[in-house]
């Protein structure tokens, strides 16, 4: 995000504005080593910016939890 001079409000925008999952991707987690799907956002913010984002969904005290800014990034599609 600091690279690419996006704020979380980016973010937020893509991922509202995106039309669908782009893909689903299988991973390992750094630190754990256990298996997880990444789920990559392709989106528009207000200003026209294409964002790449990734992120994964897990538990929290027994609810899914969406996990997003994993990484995101201008898209270069």
């Amino acid at each position: 995000m600091l690279i690419d001079h996006l704020t979380p409000g980016h973010i937020c925008e893509a991922i509202l504005n995106a039309p669908t999952i782009a893909k689903k991707v299988r991973s390992h987690n750094p630190r754990t080593g256990l298996p997880e799907k990444l789920y990559i956002i392709e989106g528009l913010t207000f200003d026209g910016l294409f964002v790449y984002t990734k992120g994964k969904i897990d538990k929290l005290d027994d609810k899914e939890v969406f996990y997003v800014l994993i990484s995101s990034k201008r898209s270069t599609d």
